[in-house]
């Protein structure tokens, strides 16, 4: 039973290295879609300006 702390250490230690990976994914994937929607207003915008 010595080595039951350093296995819930060790699995902790795994899983919020886990979710900190996934919650830094998310935030990265809401940041590009932000910025693809800037893109997308900023092209309707130049299509606007343009004479067809």
């Amino acid at each position: 039973m010595d080595t039951f702390p350093n296995l819930f250490a060790g699995y902790a230690a795994i899983w919020i290295i886990f979710f900190g990976f996934v919650w830094r994914l998310q935030s990265r994937q809401k940041q590009q879609l932000q910025e693809i929607a800037l893109l997308q207003q900023k092209l309707a915008a130049v299509q606007q300006e343009r004479p067809s």
